[in-house]
């Protein structure tokens, strides 16, 4: 399949407006979410909560995502992806965005992406890449699969080279997604830094607001949406909802915010150790970047300094 023509320049017509899928309908800039369980379905939900912002229709197999740059999906083309955008109440003013979280780390999808929207702007999620990986291991238990259930965490990131081929792959997908500075570098020989956000996983989760009112100012939103009122954390989900009426609020499905038991120390202090280079890696581009530092990132590399 080749690579597909941006929609901003190859105009397509429906139902008697121009579609050009996420992206705005002047500018042609969109987000991209990206980040296994770091906050990405939240951003999602809260974005989409913005009255000049739209998310794409779900797709019955995938949901939320789309996950057309990253597997067989974009070999179905450009005309099966337009058809999971709305038309535009208002083609000047309205934003569209897709979120699909196993982008950021395929290695297709940069250059895919740019060829069909180089001027896209690309939103990621990073949390401290040890969590990222537990957070995968614990989804692949809830969700029955075979080497997560049979293995603790620490056999399967420490699997030696005679485990079974299912079980690298089970320990690839914890520990290379966190390999963030490789991934990001991929992105920016496609599109320039100007164009990518980094959003603190750490400050989503306990300051929304103050990311969201970044993310709009990123994408060029107008007018800025008050999160500050439209949010509210909800004591009993511990995380922050929606606000409604009546003190109520809506909150993400119960698969979000799953409870599990911490991470044992011996996988934090293999995977702090596994992580150690790439995360200095990570603060050096960050620097050259000009992008502030995570907390998490901060802290890892302080551990790193007393060690």
């Amino acid at each position: 399949f080749p690579q597909a023509k941006h929609p901003c320049s190859e105009e397509r017509q429906l139902g008697g407006a121009l579609l050009q899928p996420l992206c705005t309908f002047t500018a042609c800039d969109t987000s991209s979410f990206s980040r296994f369980f770091a906050g990405t379905t939240a951003v999602h939900f809260f974005l989409s909560m913005h009255p000049a912002v739209t998310s794409n229709f779900p797709s019955p197999s995938t949901y939320e995502e789309i996950q057309f740059f990253n597997g067989p999906n974009y070999h179905k083309g450009i005309d099966w992806y337009m058809e999971f955008f709305p038309i535009p109440s208002n083609a000047s003013t309205d934003f569209m965005f897709e979120k699909s979280a196993n982008y950021f780390d395929a290695e297709a999808v940069p250059k895919r992406s740019a060829a069909l929207l180089p001027r896209a702007k690309i939103i990621t999620i990073l949390i401290n890449p040890a969590d990222r990986a537990y957070s995968w291991y614990q989804h692949q238990r809830a969700h029955n699969d075979p080497m997560a259930l049979n293995y603790t965490f620490y056999q399967v990131i420490s699997v030696g080279s005679q485990a079974p081929p299912e079980l690298h792959n089970l320990r690839s997908r914890c520990l290379s997604p966190g390999l963030y500075a490789t991934h990001l570098e991929r992105w920016l020989a496609y599109y320039p830094s100007g164009q990518i956000l980094i959003v603190d996983g750490q400050e989503l989760r306990h300051s929304p607001a103050s990311v969201m009112e970044n993310i709009q100012r990123f994408l060029g939103i107008t007018p800025l949406f008050n999160y500050t009122q439209a949010l509210k954390f909800d004591e009993a989900k511990g995380f922050w909802c929606q606000g409604l009426d009546g003190g109520k609020t809506k909150c993400l499905g119960r698969s979000k915010g799953r409870k599990y038991p911490d991470m044992d120390t011996s996988s934090r202090m293999f995977l702090a150790d596994f992580y150690r280079e790439h995360n200095i890696e990570l603060s050096k581009l960050l620097n050259k970047l000009g992008q502030p530092l995570p907390t998490w990132l901060r802290e890892e590399l302080q551990n790193s300094s007393w060690s």
